[in-house]
């Protein structure tokens, strides 16, 4: 599938973002975007769409800006903290269009994302909330991003907004839902079985410390959401116990 992939401003097209895209067998388009003039990064954006046609267009940052920005007829957006308030005239979304943002952004604030979704008429599902920054540079928010990317090139509508919507192919990253709303894993420490609630936003493969509820010991959880929404949960210890 074809992708462009509008970088942020001071980023470099071989971003972590769109390299995970690439590495995923993806032919991603990084042109390298103006920073000092945003009419100039719009029609160099613009050039490029025209020129390659591509299923998806992602936009991080000011490059989601941009993205709104440009005329892309019927292709789906994919937003990263779209950086709209601050440049450019745009001020709502396409019908095919997700925004990916993190709640403890502090460079462009998640309520500006919000708003975005409210103005354009759609689902308040059409904002996932995600990852611990601004990049998103992290494993959970890249395969979400790429499940969007996935979904949206396949033509499927966003499976939360029924009237026949169909699930996205199974050969995508995640799912829309895990089938399973909670798993467990057993302590190391104290050999307890702990009940976690499953997040479909923290991406398909998790990895995270926690204490254990029953011993206050801290433990490694590894989570893992295959294709069918199925996971596997395990955990190791912070440290070794005697």
């Amino acid at each position: 599938m074809k992708v462009l992939f509008l970088h942020g401003w001071h980023s470099v097209p071989g971003g972590v973002k769109p390299t995970y895209l690439a590495q995923h067998g993806h032919e991603v388009i990084v042109p390298a975007l103006d920073d000092d003039d945003f009419d100039a990064a719009v029609l160099q954006a613009q050039v490029e769409f025209e020129k390659h046609q591509p299923r998806v267009v992602v936009g991080s940052s000011r490059g989601g800006a941009v993205a709104i920005n440009i005329a892309s007829g019927d292709t789906p957006l994919v937003l990263l903290c779209p950086a709209w308030k601050r440049w450019g005239a745009a001020r709502t979304l396409k019908s095919n269009s997700i925004i990916l943002h993190s709640r403890k952004d502090d460079v462009v604030p998640f309520r500006e994302s919000e708003e975005l979704i409210e103005k354009s008429g759609l689902p308040a599902e059409a904002l996932i909330e995600v990852g611990c920054d601004h990049r998103l540079a992290d494993e959970s928010p890249l395969s979400v991003m790429l499940w969007a990317c996935e979904l949206l090139g396949a033509g499927e509508r966003l499976p939360w907004l029924g009237d026949g919507a169909t699930r996205p192919a199974k050969s995508t990253r995640t799912q829309n839902a895990p089938s399973q709303k909670d798993a467990s894993y057993v302590c190391d420490a104290c050999g307890e079985e702990i009940v976690i609630p499953l997040d479909l936003t923290e991406g398909a493969h998790q990895t995270y410390v926690e204490d254990c509820p029953v011993c206050c010991r801290s433990s490694t959880i590894h989570v893992e959401i295959d294709d069918d929404g199925d996971a596997r949960v395990w955990a190791e210890p912070e440290q070794d116990y005697e």
